[in-house]
């Protein structure tokens, strides 16, 4: 799929940090999303890239934002504090962007944790939901809750899109810890995808029919909450 038109731009978090981002609105947008990466990927990777084109395609405009770190092209996440100003000043710069839009946050693994985590702390300005394409909710093969524990703290609601081969999310440990948040969470089971929503041969689609999934499976949810 071909990357749409977009827009770079700095985004400034403090006074000794600005990070890079890409803007893209479609003609149509119903609402905009501020899409931070995982850990290990940033703003141009491909499956960033076209998840953007593909919510584009359904009416949403993102705002995908680095980190500090990955500016500095370090592998080492920047500390929670810095990562958190730096969703903090993604989602404001989106609501100077957005104008009367509907505004929404998130991102791939990492990335729609520290949004979480920020939410938890202080509700995001403006944000009427949260998307988790790949909730990490603990180190592979190292099962555990307590990355989710801040989730409670959350008072939007919030969709998890999780794969059913995920090694950062077992399933028996999700779905119960989905089910405590109650009405407000919303959980998508993507069968036979891992935690980069790749799916083996056998799976009978490739990875880009998953996408697919994932872009209506977010306009849907998006949809929902508008009101």
């Amino acid at each position: 799929m071909l990357e749409a038109a977009h827009e770079s731009l700095e985004i400034r978090v403090d006074a000794a940090h600005a990070v890079s981002g890409l803007w893209q609105r479609p003609p149509s947008a119903r609402c905009a999303l501020a899409l931070a990466p995982g850990a290990g990927a940033g703003i141009t990777h491909s499956f960033m890239t076209d998840m953007a084109d593909r919510l584009a395609q359904h009416g949403i405009a993102t705002l995908r934002y680095q980190f500090p770190y990955m500016e500095r092209r370090s592998r080492r996440p920047d500390a929670p504090a810095l990562c958190h100003a730096t969703v903090r000043a993604a989602v404001g710069y989106l609501s100077e962007l957005a104008g009367p839009l509907p505004l929404f946050a998130g991102g791939k693994s990492f990335g729609g944790r520290m949004t979480s985590q920020a939410q938890a702390l202080a509700a995001l300005c403006g944000i009427r939901g949260l998307v988790f394409l790949g909730f990490p909710l603990h180190p592979a093969k190292q099962p555990a809750e307590e990355r989710g524990e801040h989730l409670a703290r959350v008072r939007i609601p919030l969709l998890f899109l999780q794969g059913t081969r995920d090694e950062l999310a077992e399933l028996g440990l999700l779905e119960p810890l989905v089910a405590r948040l109650g009405g407000q969470a919303t959980l998508r089971i993507i069968d036979a995808a891992d935690h980069s929503f790749h799916v083996p041969a056998r799976a009978g689609r490739n990875d880009q029919a998953v996408r697919g999934e994932l872009a209506e499976a977010i306009a849907s949810w998006t949809e929902g909450n508008l009101a």
